[in-house]
């Protein structure tokens, strides 16, 4: 059975459709930094397409994830599956195309942030190896006024 999506670099026909992937993810609350409101337009305008792998179920983009690669050998993720899409195996795609692009790229190492409530999401990274190296305690101040730690994770390629 083919697959309802496909992993591929992201174009810039994406930009749009990236910006409203994070927008709606921004809205959730929940599981990224930013919070809504979102300018799609300066979103999309300033989107980093290089290192930029999308999952699209036709023209929606419904997943995407971003290397960036450090000149010291590490590269950092960040990752927004649309909420519809969670669960379907989009996530574990990106995962597997950005650890696939780290090898590539000759990196040693791969690490991200995570909310610490965010268990789908540590789930996930936990299946692919990655382990908690730290916690950053009250990190992220939340327009409620809340304080969120987050989990600091890395995988050695």
């Amino acid at each position: 059975m083919p697959s309802p999506f496909e992993v591929r670099p992201a174009r810039d026909v994406d930009r749009r459709p990236l910006a409203l992937l994070f927008a709606a993810v921004a809205e959730e609350r929940d599981g990224i930094a930013t919070e809504p409101p979102i300018d799609l337009e300066s979103r999309a305008a300033s989107w980093t397409l290089d290192g930029t792998t999308v999952a699209a179920s036709g023209a929606e983009i419904v997943g995407s994830v971003h290397l960036d690669s450090s000149p010291h050998g590490f590269g950092e993720i960040g990752m927004a599956v649309a909420r519809e899409w969670r669960g379907r195996g989009v996530g574990s795609a990106l995962l597997e195309a950005a650890i696939e692009d780290a090898r590539a790229r000759g990196l040693h190492k791969v690490i991200l942030s995570v909310f610490a409530h965010n268990a789908a999401a540590l789930a996930l990274y936990r299946k692919y190896g990655f382990v908690e190296e730290g916690r950053r305690v009250k990190q992220y101040r939340r327009t409620s006024g809340e304080l969120w730690d987050t989990i600091e994770m890395g995988l050695l390629l």
